[in-house]
């Protein structure tokens, strides 16, 4: 029916060119406040909430009646007269023109439409452009949308002082709208940075099915999409909702994770969701609220203490309007005696009534309004209402600028000048665009080219009390007009009260952030606020919270417990300070200590028979070589460097040769010994001591130019090895050239396996040269040491392959030790009878050839 009235208006508009009059069909006398002036503002009020039809069962024309009387519109209304009277009375404003006012009560859809009209109209038959200059209104973002569409083809600017809906900035469906309140716009994105300042990723929203609410909600959502906050949940209250509907909404908000929950609706839907939720134990949420009813204190009770405690949201900014609160608690009936509206709010307020009741008392008309508390008595702080004032002002600085005249031109458009008789609504709206002014508040007023102001809200915290009233605190400001970042503010040592009645900000999101270490992962069925959470693989880190990709460390270094920054990685090597290395050192050390002592045994012994029967020289340069073995396992121990990795693997190889050599020329004598005992031998003319040390030097000066040659093509260098280890880097001796590793190693294996064969066909020699067999045990033990160091060393990790090495040059160099000297200190230190010539000299068993 709305829209069938508001179709007939607009034809009755597009008619106007050929019809200058217009006629009212239907029900006139909306007009509640009125004064004649120079210059007449219209104004749409709905000061009732609701009426009542009257058909005449199709006997006359029906009409309506309004009832549910509005006390913040009738204080809209009032606020309007009391500017105009103030603008009146500024000689610099206007000066010589009064302004009048047509102010207008409409009830419900179609009649807040035919009061617009009648507005515009007059209740004559006029031309249809000829009533008002403007029409200030409505509180409802619907309402105006339905109000501009009829004004818009009569050129008549609208100037909405309440009506916030950010559809109503598309200039090309109302392009005569305008309005001294912020858009929604401003107020959603405000409101999504207040959420993400307090991080709260999760939320709710309860909204009705108003425009306002409707439209706000939906940007509200696509706002908060952008900035990683997700809706878990979009509940839809109706004013007489059932109660299965009802019970849904509370079990909704049970069960939800969210504990941020947006009531984004008018006033008139939120006093209606109150009630019926305070029926309800909701606790623990907390609410965030838009600015058309987040100051309202008579909101609050003792059954809604636990639902809104804390509740949180934006207001629009608190002003001072000098002479207004005393304007609007002196209203008496009789300064409007015409009006039905300040008659049935009496009655109301004081409970009385203007005509005789057996119910009631009989109103007096002098009643204080002091004595009541309502929205129209409350003039502790005006919000909307100096954006009412604003409008006035707005329409007056218009008009005013459309007035000047300069040596008979306009000195801003260079047009004719125009006086009071030719103001038309067309000529005021091209003034209203350009309107720059500050009221006598302060506020400053313009527009952008939507037809918005700028926005400027309070950021408000509900504190509620004992009793149930609450305390409306100023936590903060949220302004456009500053730069990104700095646009909302919070107030320094302010107390806020929390959802819940919480010292602690309340804590919303449906999946706390990935801590470092972990990576986020989004999936596709989910909200992206319900990511999840993956550990890191391993050798990778994540170094801030909701990481999407975990980073690979720098090959020198590795992930730390929680994978939360790359360290160094810790560097192995076998120490002198751990007690592997300290025990081979301990053994190495005992090894020459062992040596050294054989040798100053052998070295006072040396005139002994057993000592100058084996051939003293070689045994002397072999426990040299020996104590040379001792020692060379000792550079394997400790952080290789390049002097120490050439020097380990060729000190190694040469004392083993000059050690085996020793032997060899040692098992040699001996058999060349047994030969020269037979008859006509001469076997010792040919390995006498010279061609004992010449065989010596010989052998080792090959290990030598082996080593040489290494050395020089491709030595041993220091190297991390980061391949065995994830964790750790090994540091280690790279070989250069594994060919001379194993030239070396196969050069001492030949000589040891050459000296083996030999002692083994002297192992059957008569007891008294019982020095083959030693020998033979000896390199019988350093070949299988060494044999079984060949799989070892390649299958050792780290600094265990050290390890294996250094035990490997121990143990036969103890076996070689042990077995072929200490026999020799037994009989020298316990057994002396034995250490004689004629022992060693015992009768040799006839042989034959």
């Amino acid at each position: 029916m709305v829209w069938i009235t508001i179709f007939v208006f607009i034809l009755l508009a597009k008619t106007k060119s050929e019809n200058h009059t217009c006629k009212l069909i239907g029900q006139t006398g909306f007009m509640e406040f009125s004064k004649e002036g120079d210059l007449i503002i219209g104004g749409v009020f709905s000061m009732s909430r609701g009426y009542t039809l009257i058909e005449n069962g199709y006997q006359a024309l029906p009409y309506t009646y309004c009832k549910n009387w509005n006390d913040r519109e009738l204080k809209f209304a009032r606020t309007v007269i009391f500017t105009v009277e103030e603008i009146n009375r500024d000689t610099k404003l206007l000066p010589g023109i009064s302004l009048g006012y047509r102010l207008y009560d409409g009830c419900g859809g179609e009649n807040t439409i035919r009061a617009a009209v009648e507005a515009v109209n007059g209740e004559g038959s006029k031309d249809c452009r000829g009533q008002i200059q403007a029409l200030l209104g409505h509180s409802s973002s619907g309402k105006s949308k339905d109000i501009n569409i009829i004004l818009s083809p009569l050129s008549i600017p609208q100037i909405s002082h309440f009506s916030t809906c950010a559809c109503l900035s598309d200039k090309r469906l109302y392009p005569t709208f305008f309005r001294t309140v912020p858009s929604d716009r401003f107020q959603i994105i405000g409101l999504v940075q207040v959420m993400k300042y307090f991080d709260w990723r999760w939320v709710g929203i309860i909204y009705s099915e108003h425009l306002y609410s409707d439209q706000g909600t939906a940007e509200f959502t696509e706002e908060a999409k952008k900035e990683g906050i997700c809706v878990e949940y979009r509940l839809y209250s109706m004013t007489s909702q059932t109660l299965s509907k009802l019970d849904a909404i509370v079990k909704t908000l049970r069960k939800s994770s969210s504990k941020v929950v947006l009531l984004f609706m008018s006033l008139s839907y939120t006093k209606s969701f109150l009630s019926q939720m305070e029926n309800y134990n909701i606790t623990g949420k907390q609410w965030v609220g838009s600015e058309s009813w987040i100051t309202q204190a008579d909101l609050a009770s003792v059954e809604r203490k636990g639902l809104l405690q804390g509740a949180m949201g934006f207001a629009l900014p608190q002003a001072s309007i000098p002479g207004l609160g005393e304007f609007l608690l002196s209203l008496k009936p009789s300064d409007e005696p015409q009006s039905a509206v300040i008659k049935a709010v009496w009655e109301k307020f004081f409970d009385c009534s203007f005509s005789p009741s057996n119910t009631s008392a009989m109103c007096t008309g002098t009643e204080d309004l002091r004595t009541v508390s309502s929205d129209y008595t409350d003039v502790t702080q005006f919000r909307a209402e100096n954006n009412v004032y604003k409008a006035v002002y707005l329409v007056a600085y218009a008009l005013h600028a459309l007035l000047q005249c300069k040596n008979g031109s306009h000195p801003t458009t260079g047009k004719s000048c125009v006086n009071k008789n030719e103001v038309q609504p067309k000529l005021v709206l091209e003034h209203i665009k350009y309107v720059n002014f500050t009221t006598q508040n302060g506020a400053k007023v313009f527009f952008d080219e939507n037809g918005d102001s700028v926005a400027q809200y309070d950021l408000v915290n509900w504190q509620m009390k004992e009793d149930g009233s609450v305390e409306i605190v100023n936590i903060g400001q949220y302004d456009t007009s500053f730069p990104e970042g700095k646009k909302l503010k919070l107030r320094d040592n302010t107390k806020i009260v929390w959802g819940g009645n919480s010292d602690k900000v309340t804590r919303s999101v449906c999946r706390e952030p990935c801590p470092p270490g972990t990576r986020k992962a989004i999936s596709t069925f989910k909200p992206v606020c319900c990511f999840d959470c993956f550990e890191c693989p391993e050798g990778t880190i994540s170094n801030k919270t909701n990481s999407p990709d975990c980073l690979i460390c720098p090959p020198e270094f590795w992930p730390n417990e929680k994978k939360d920054q790359c360290l160094p990685k810790p560097s192995e090597y076998l120490s002198y300070k751990e007690i592997m290395g300290a025990l081979l050192t301990g053994f190495g050390c005992v090894g020459v200590f062992l040596s050294l002592l054989t040798s100053i045994i052998f070295l006072t012994h040396k005139e002994t028979p057993i000592v100058k029967a084996n051939n003293s020289e070689l045994s002397f340069l072999l426990l040299f070589s020996l104590k040379l073995c001792f020692l060379c396992s000792l550079t394997f121990i400790g952080r290789p460097s390049e002097w120490s990795c050439m020097l380990r693997h060729t000190a190694f190889g040469i004392t083993f040769v000059l050690c085996i050599s020793c032997v060899l020329g040692k098992t040699i004598v001996v058999l060349m010994a047994f030969r020269a005992t037979l008859p006509g031998s001469n076997a010792m003319k040919w390995f006498g001591p010279t061609q004992q040390r010449l065989s010596v030097l010989t052998f080792t000066l090959v290990q030598v130019v082996i080593c040489i040659l290494w050395l020089t093509i491709s030595p041993p260098f220091p190297k991390m090895n980061m391949k065995y280890y994830k964790e750790k880097i090994i540091l280690e001796c790279a070989l250069g050239s594994a060919v001379g590793f194993w030239a070396v190693l196969s050069y001492i294996g030949l000589l040891a396996l050459l000296c083996f064969i030999l002692a083994f066909l002297a192992r059957k020699l008569p007891d008294s040269f019982n020095e083959a067999k030693l020998i033979t045990f000896s390199m019988l033990i350093f070949c299988a040491v060494w044999i079984t160091f060949i799989p070892a060393y390649v299958s050792s990790p780290g600094k265990f392959t050290v390890a294996v090495e250094i035990f490997a040059i121990l143990a036969s160099s103890f076996g070689l030790l042990v077995c072929i000297f200490f026999p020799k200190c037994y009989i020298i230190i316990f057994r002396p009878e034995r250490n004689s010539k004629r022992h060693l000299m015992g009768k040799i068993p006839p042989r034959t050839l």
